[in-house]
């Protein structure tokens, strides 16, 4: 049997944390692994448990979502990160993404909306809810600076590749779609970032959708 998903959960506010909780141990191929009630806490908690999930909130005492997020990736500490609140202001959202946050939900999204997130995240895939990514096309500058990227310009095969990873598209269904190894497609992708300055498949989405390789529909 696959081992089941371990997520982290992060957020102030005892009610939503036990909703959460409840919510998703009632799937059995999620494991509810800690809880965190600020930013200082889950770095400590992610340090403990190395969970493959956190579902981080923006707004807490003590050490708040992005200074966590960034604490998180600073010491390289595991697990991937959604973001999951009530604000879809820019001061949230770009940071957010732009500090490694692979998912941005509101704490509105449908129940479905937050366990499909999870499992598209932990398989490698970006998630955001589509009015989040509207608004990081219109807004956000990627990647920070050196803003331009490498001369060595993308190859068909690699600009194929990030056409597939901006629909949404796993490693492995890439990998059957273009009649490759995931192992070679792991490689395009390692590529692909290096070349475009990119940080990870949320902002290669991003930019797959400002050059117009893909759209939002």
């Amino acid at each position: 049997m696959t081992a089941p998903i371990r997520v982290l959960i992060v957020d102030d506010h005892d009610l939503v944390r036990i909703g959460l909780k409840g919510f998703l141990s009632g799937y059995d191929d999620i494991e509810i692994v800690g809880e965190a009630v600020n930013g200082q806490e889950a770095v400590e908690r992610t340090a403990e448990l190395s969970p493959d999930i956190i579902l981080m909130d923006m707004v807490m005492p003590v050490m708040d979502g992005i200074q966590a997020i960034q604490e998180l990736r600073d010491r390289k500490l595991s697990g991937k990160i959604i973001v999951l609140t009530s604000f879809a202001t820019d001061d949230k959202v770009f940071p957010a993404i732009k500090t490694g946050a692979m998912g941005y939900l509101l704490k509105d999204s449908a129940p479905e909306d937050l366990l499909n997130a999870i499992r598209k995240v932990h398989s490698g895939e970006p998630s955001l809810a589509p009015d989040i990514a509207r608004k990081l096309l219109a807004e956000l500058s990627l990647p920070d600076e050196p803003t331009k990227p490498t001369p060595d310009p993308l190859t068909p095969r690699e600009v194929d590749i990030l056409r597939l990873v901006a629909q949404g598209m796993s490693n492995k269904s890439i990998a059957e779609e273009v009649f490759v190894s995931e192992a070679t497609v792991r490689t395009h992708m390692t590529n692909i970032l290096s070349k475009l300055h990119l940080a990870n498949r949320v902002q290669a989405t991003l930019y797959a959708l400002r050059e117009g390789l893909a759209s939002l529909s």
